[in-house]
């Protein structure tokens, strides 16, 4: 077996965020109601999850020589991710600055060292599953193929970015939200996509999901009050995969999403929601869902 369960490869960020009544108008200044700084970037919040739950991890980034890099690296050591993938360039750490108000939320973004992610695939190629966030459309060819080529597979939370129909076809299990896929396919139908898995979160908690053989299902959310929804997608991302890592229906491993979205946009921030499994567990009993957790 390879030395790691799991390596992501995405952005490094520090996050801004700003809980406001409303936006400013132009030139205006206003108070944010409450604010929120920490470390961010969506595969590695990701990656922060599973390693909280057990599984080894490595991850493959770029952070500048600076307090954010230093940060960066020291929390991922204290969690036990391997950090041996990421490069430390003379250039400031990628930063974002994200301001909430109600349901609507705006982000402006500074990449930064982020720009300088070189994947070593050496390093890859000791992973049974690798998982992508954003990242230039290259960098997801390069390593969709790797992975296809090296037996490992690999799942994408592809956001916005552009997602070659080649490479779609090589992704084991593809991650979008509702409204990233209306944009791509046109509908919400779940055969549009190539991908050999498809899971797709929907507006209002939910997710429509598409396994290997065509099966369709949809799964009810839980509906939380939501304070933040900064690293939702995130958290169900780590759910999903630590869900069909452990063998589980992708049905299943969804559900296990679900709620770790579910913990997250109680708090403010990307990562200060993370818990342990024992807590997800008694969560996911509280809430009635069966999960196949080992010895629940």
């Amino acid at each position: 077996m390879g030395e790691f369960d799991v390596v992501g490869v995405g952005n490094l960020n520090y996050d801004i965020i700003l809980l406001l009544d409303r936006f400013p108008e132009f030139h205006e200044k206003i108070n944010a109601r409450e604010a929120f700084f920490g470390l961010g970037g969506a595969a590695a919040n990701t990656i922060s999850w599973l390693a909280t739950f057990g599984l080894k991890t490595g991850y493959v980034g770029a952070v500048g020589r600076d307090e954010i890099g230093e940060a960066h690296l020291a929390y991922f050591k204290k969690l036990g991710v391997d950090v041996r993938g990421i490069k430390s360039v003379e250039v400031p750490s990628g930063v974002a600055v994200v301001m909430v108000s109600g349901e609507d939320k705006r982000v402006v973004k500074y990449p930064g060292a982020n720009l300088m992610k070189e994947v070593d695939f050496e390093y890859l190629s000791k992973a049974r599953h690798v998982h992508l966030s954003s990242n230039p459309s290259g960098t997801i060819r390069e390593v969709v193929n790797f992975a296809r080529d090296n037996g490992i597979t690999v799942s994408l939370d592809i956001g916005e970015a552009e997602l070659p129909g080649e490479v779609e076809r090589n992704v084991d299990y593809l991650m979008m939200n509702e409204d990233e896929y209306r944009r791509k396919f046109g509908s919400l139908d779940p055969s549009l996509s190539g991908a050999r898995n498809l899971v797709v979160t929907l507006n209002g908690g939910g997710a429509i999901v598409r396994d290997g053989r065509g099966r369709v299902r949809e799964i009810r959310g839980l509906s939380a009050r939501v304070v933040d929804s900064t690293g939702a997608g995130d958290s169900f991302d780590a759910g999903v995969i630590y869900g069909v890592l452990n063998g589980w229906s992708l049905e299943d491993a969804a559900r296990l999403g679900m709620a770790l979205a579910y913990i997250t946009v109680q708090k403010v921030g990307a990562r200060s929601a993370i818990v342990p499994l024992e807590k997800v567990i008694e969560l996911a009993r509280e809430k009635g869902m069966e999960l196949p957790f080992e010895g629940s």
